[in-house]
């Protein structure tokens, strides 16, 4: 063994390069030898690959000509079945008719059994009219006869080639098939329209005949299958057959040149193909397959070949390396021995480059030997302190020194630092043990994340805060109510607490009157000073708009009502001043105590606004305390009747009925007018009434909208109201007290006449005399721009009021509508008699048209047309219709 010189390197000495020479003969000789061993196992298996290949793709062909087989006797087999079938009708039946023939056909459905199937004839044989000792063959029946009429009457010795397939079946009573022949009914057609026939023959009811001359004597006819064949084949042969192999099918028993049934290509002579050959119904046809393209799979003797080469290159480089290993190793050792004091000094500086703070400590943690200059700006001097001395707390920093230790590491943890002399800050750092010089150590990184959960909590905060007063905005109020139903648990009510539920009353005003800045500073103040006179323990939110809720904890009714009671007071009392004016608002509030389980959040503040609705009713400026009561239950249903009328105004789930006015008088003519009633249709598909949801509609201040509606919807599709088209005469349409107080009803009533051209002396408005007696001047002036523009008003419900003959003096109206219940007492009432003449004469006294309602008995009719009530509208005349343009997209859905 050498030895080395005392302070010398192997280079200087020699002795490396002489194990080194050593090596290298030896190594290209083995290197060599493996790679050449690789390369023949290579090879090996790549020729038994080769042969499995040729063997599968020989096993392929001869499979799919196989199937090719199969498949193309499948519709000859089917079409041979329900010739049989249908013969055997014939056999049984004494008559037959075309309507019977095709209903049997549709009932075989033969396009599913026959591919490529055209039509099923039945050829009656009969003496030729022009040769009495021949035989013609005219087809009498055909299904379907649609599209195959030219077929009736023609006669089958037109064609030689289906001639001798039908006296081949009638003969061996066979299914028998026709060579290739053009179909009549397709003779404009291309090519693709050439079929074939499969044919049986029919004889007379009876046992089935046994021999030839008796077959011959009792031939009635003949049936036939006729099928197209380019449909048949390609649908027989679809999928696999086609997608791998081109396929020509010959008839061996027709003349050369006339042959060729099919062919998806030319043959190729070198590429192998498959021959098999069909017998049916007396011809014969010969298949040839061949590939479309190579059905050899490459890819895995490629793999093979490629793997194969690579691995013995690796394996050859493989030998090689660990025969110079040892010379590379030492060459190795001398180069990092030289870089690693250079490799420390990077180390140091990129640390120091780090913005992350790097700190490490010896193994327990007592004393910090390191820290990089991220952490020196933000720490100060640390090192030599306790790792712990940093911490906020420091049993989180024991906990992470532990696991640590311990080797689970401790990994992107949020921890507050508390550096001496500087402010705290919070971190993400993660702390895990490391060997520095074969000792153990701890080091930490970590990044400052204070500007991070600055964010993060004012983003919190805009989320579940007003942005225009701070206070609790209405979904995360609504949590901090779902909390406060849920117990420790989650299940149970924690404690009774109370809800306050108010608005502002007459806030509109002075968004009206100064502008909606004057609104947002008057609700600021408002949320300021109400949170002066809140206690500890209660929760403000603003839920939109003017409305605001409170949590109030710990109080019990009494204590409830007087913070309530100090609310009211607090807004009542507050002064607003904006550019020179000076306001005061009140509010209404209603007060739930929330003290028994099984509560929803739903339940609780439909009960808080019936009872701050409550408060307003009763007069504004109070505080109403929500008790289950009749008149509470009826405030909820129609809160929920309001939500359905939202949801259908939003989803289209409005309705328009029509009810015909009928004229009394002979002489007016049949000119068509209606009234349009307002239905809706519920979640479930119900169809709603409108008592059911009008009073709720007009509580909750809905009818403004859904007025709108029913003008835009009528106006924009007047032509298709009634089945008279734009005969239509005149159309009512009625409009709701709230709908007369809008300022712009009559601008939007216009707009939309302008918008659809409709001519206003065509439209009627009707308005309720109560309506009209709570705001007379008002309505006076909605009414003197409509009727000024061409429309006409009729004054409805007339005689319900105390004051009706007083107003009508003062209204100007077209028309004026007796109030039903006087139309309905008619008969038995001789009071209502009076008042329907006298209504009737005072109204033509002022040229307006009478119109009584709810006529439903002929009694009344007649005492109507006595009276000279000019219209009449009821269930006897004609009852309420969907309007034409609902039914149209009714019978659209369904079809």
């Amino acid at each position: 063994m050498p030895v080395r010189e005392a302070g010398r390197t192997p280079e200087e000495t020699g002795t490396g390069n002489a194990i080194t020479r050593g090596l290298v003969p030896t190594s290209p000789f083995w290197a060599l030898a493996v790679l050449l061993l690789g390369l023949v196992c290579t090879a090996a298996l790549a020729h038994h690959e080769w042969v499995y290949q040729q063997q599968r793709t020989e096993s392929l062909q001869g499979s799919l000509a196989n199937a090719a087989q199969s498949r193309m006797r499948e519709p000859l087999k089917g079409a041979a079945m329900v010739l049989r079938s249908m013969q055997t009708v014939f056999l049984s039946s004494d008559g037959m008719d075309q309507k019977e023939f095709s209903q049997y056909q549709k009932n075989l459905r033969p396009q599913e059994l026959a591919q490529g199937y055209v039509l099923t004839g039945f050829a009656r044989a009969e003496t030729s009219a022009t040769d009495p000792g021949q035989v013609a063959y005219r087809y009498q029946f055909v299904a379907p006869l649609q599209g195959n009429e030219v077929l009736v009457g023609f006669d089958i010795t037109r064609q030689p080639d289906n001639l001798r397939a039908l006296q081949l079946a009638r003969d061996r009573d066979m299914p028998t098939a026709s060579a290739p022949f053009p179909l009549v009914q397709f003779q404009d057609a291309a090519a693709s329209a050439t079929g074939v026939t499969v044919r049986l023959p029919v004889y007379s009811p009876g046992a089935v005949p046994l021999t030839v001359p008796e077959r011959r004597q009792r031939e009635i006819g003949a049936l036939a299958v006729s099928m197209r064949l380019e449909p048949m084949i390609t649908q027989a042969l679809q999928g696999r057959v086609l997608e791998y192999m081109h396929v020509q099918i010959r008839d061996l028993d027709a003349p050369a040149g006339q042959d060729l049934v099919f062919a998806s290509a030319t043959p190729v002579a070198e590429v192998p193909q498959q021959v098999r050959q069909l017998d049916f119904g007396g011809r014969r046809w010969e298949m040839r397959l061949w590939p479309r393209a190579d059905l050899f799979e490459w890819g895995q003797l490629r793999a093979i070949l490629i793997g194969g080469t690579a691995i013995s290159t690796l394996l050859a480089l493989l030998v090689w390396s660990q025969m110079t290993t040892r010379r590379r190793a030492v060459d190795l050792g001398r180069r990092m021995s030289v870089r690693f004091g250079e490799s420390e000094a990077r180390f140091r500086t990129l640390n120091e480059l780090l913005p992350a703070l790097v700190l490490l400590a010896n193994g327990d943690g007592s004393r910090i030997t390191y820290a990089n200059q991220a952490a020196r700006q933000l720490l100060g001097d640390v090192v030599g302190s306790p790792l712990c001395s940093l911490f906020a707390d420091s049993h989180a920093c024991e906990r992470a020194i532990a696991m640590a230790v311990s080797g689970g590491g401790w990994r992107s943890q949020e921890v507050m630092l508390t550096p001496a002399g500087g402010a705290a800050f919070w971190i993400n750092a993660s702390l895990a043990q490391v060997e520095v010089e074969a000792l153990p150590h701890l080091l930490m990184v970590a990044t400052d994340t204070s500007a991070q959960r600055a964010m993060t909590e004012r983003l919190h905060y805009q989320a579940t805060h007003d942005e225009l007063t701070g206070l609790r905005n209405r979904r995360e109020f609504e949590r901090l109510l779902r909390e406060a139903l849920a117990g420790d648990d989650g299940t149970a009510l924690a404690a009774p607490f109370a809800l306050l539920y108010f608005d502002l009353d007459q806030f509109k005003l002075i968004n009206d009157l100064s502008g909606h800045a004057a609104g947002d500073q008057l609700l600021v103040q408002l949320a300021r000073a109400m949170r002066a006179v809140l206690g500890r323990n209660t929760i403000l939110g603003r839920l939109g708009g003017d409305e605001f809720a409170l949590l109030a904890f710990d109080v019990d009714l009494v204590q409830a009502e007087a913070l309530a009671e100090r609310i009211r007071r607090c807004i009542e009392s507050h002064i607003f001043h904006w550019q020179e004016r000076t306001y005061t608002v009140s509010a209404s509030i209603g007060l739930v105590m929330v003290e028994r389980e099984g509560s929803t959040l739903k339940d609780l503040l439909a009960w808080a606004d019936s009872a701050c609705y409550q408060a307003k009713e009763n007069g504004r400026n109070r505080v109403c305390t929500y008790r289950e009561d009749a008149a509470s239950t009826q405030r909820i249903g129609e809160m929920e009747w309001a939500n359905r009328l939202r949801g259908a105004l939003e989803q289209g789930q409005l309705l328009l009925d029509y009810q015909e006015l009928v004229a009394l008088d002979p002489a007016a003519g049949d000119a068509v007018h209606v009234e349009l009633l307002l239905r809706m249709r519920d979640h479930t598909g119900r169809e709603v009434m409108p008592g059911a949801f009008l009073s709720a509609g007009e509580r909750y201040g809905l009818m403004p909208a859904v007025d709108r509606w029913v003008i835009r919807t009528a106006l924009a599709n007047f032509s298709r109201i009634h089945p008279c088209g734009v005969q239509l005469h005149s159309c009512s349409i009625n409009l709701s007290g709230a709908s007369l107080e809008d300022d712009g009803l009559a601008d939007f009533i216009l707009d939309a006449i302008t918008t659809f051209r409709v001519p206003p002396e065509r439209l009627c408005f009707e308005i309720t005399e109560t309506v009209a007696v709570r705001d007379l001047q008002r309505v006076a002036r909605v009414i003197e721009r409509l009727r000024a523009s061409g429309c006409r008003i009729a004054l409805d419900d007339f005689g319900a009021g105390m004051s009706s003959f007083g107003y009508l003096k003062n209204l100007p109206v077209d028309s004026i509508k007796i109030d039903g219940s006087f139309v309905r007492d008619l008969g038995r009432e001789p009071v209502s008699r009076i008042i329907i003449d006298a209504v009737t004469r005072i109204g033509h006294e002022r040229k307006l048209k009478v119109v009584a309602e709810w006529v439903d008995d002929e009694n009344v009719l007649s005492v109507l047309r006595e009276l000279g009530v000019d219209y009449a509208q009821g269930f006897l005349l004609h009852r309420p219709e969907r309007v034409l343009f609902q039914r149209e997209k009714a019978n659209v859905r369904v079809g």
